[in-house]
């Protein structure tokens, strides 16, 4: 679903650049849900768990392109 605009954005800012906000955004993103999981009291494998489905999503919604 993303995945030509994720193509579009690495090859206009060049594929080191874009690897770099990549990695930088994916940290923010686990950062963010680990602070939420610690809010309500979920649990470090619970946690992980979401990790992982936020990661899957990613990759079927073409966002990891």
């Amino acid at each position: 679903m993303f995945a030509p605009i994720v193509i579009l954005i690495r090859n206009l800012i060049g594929k080191p650049e874009f690897t770099q906000l990549r990695g930088k955004l994916i940290a923010h993103h686990s950062k963010t849900i680990t602070r939420f999981c610690n809010w309500i009291g979920i649990e470090r494998t619970q946690r992980q768990n979401l990790i992982r489905l936020a990661r899957d999503n990613g990759k079927r919604l073409g966002l990891l392109a």
